[in-house]
């Protein structure tokens, strides 16, 4: 695919050493277009979470080729990779991963300010504010509710406008109706952004809602992998 914003040929990657050496991600290729919204499913264990992390640059793949919005990951020192992935790649974590020690509007300014944003705090209370939360800017990680951190997550991820969005198990901590307005969210967001969007769940119906489903077994990813089209 020419147009695909993530590009995987090949990939195997390995965690640990030596006999706490696993191999999690084995020969995976895979191609997602610009724009696409594609959701990874399969049992714990399967290497969903470590496919996201390498995509993100967070793990170094051992061989084969990995290129993220047309830069081939292997041409980049970590200094440029951290670059490289605080302009183009927000992740949404499970676990939030909010500074505890900072404020909503901190925690949301912290990337931008690393992009050299000339309005990094201005920006950051717009993006609470299209979160829901321009009532709660001044609070900190430990006032806010499990959704209202998450949505935190959400805004920091998105503030400097990625390409790629990233979510590993997005709703995975939250009650059903909070889990339900997150997940609107997060599709509105990056569908206003033209972002692609990559995400890992369990959750049956948030995955129906990505244009496709691509299923993980053991480090590799499955033939028969489902495809879907449905309206986010």
């Amino acid at each position: 695919m020419n147009d695909a914003a993530i590009l995987l040929d090949n990939v195997d990657l390995t965690l640990g050493s030596g006999a706490s050496r696993v191999h999690v991600l084995k020969q995976v290729s895979l191609s997602v277009g610009r724009g696409e919204t594609v959701g990874l499913v399969g049992p714990s264990g399967s290497g969903k979470s470590t496919l996201l992390l390498a995509i993100a640059g967070l793990e170094r793949i051992d061989s084969g080729r990995l290129v993220v919005a047309g830069q081939d990951y292997a041409g980049l020192g970590e200094d440029a990779l951290a670059a490289f992935r605080g302009r183009e790649i927000g992740f949404v974590f499970q676990a939030f991963h909010l500074m505890q020690t900072m404020t909503a509007l901190e925690n949301v300014a912290v990337p931008l300010e690393l992009a050299d944003e000339p309005d990094a705090f201005a920006r950051a209370r717009e993006m609470l504010g299209r979160v829901g939360l321009a009532h709660r800017i001044g609070h900190y990680p430990a006032q806010l509710s499990g959704g209202e951190q998450q949505r935190v997550a959400i805004a920091r991820a998105l503030a400097v406008k990625p390409s790629i969005l990233i979510a590993d198990e997005p709703t995975g901590n939250l009650d059903s109706e909070t889990g339900e307005e997150i997940a609107d969210l997060i599709f509105q967001t990056s569908r206003e952004n033209g972002s692609t969007l990559v995400l890992v769940t369990h959750d049956q119906g948030l995955a129906a809602r990505c244009s496709r489903t691509v299923r993980i077994a053991s480090g590799q990813i499955e033939e028969a992998a489902q495809t879907v089209r449905r309206t986010a």
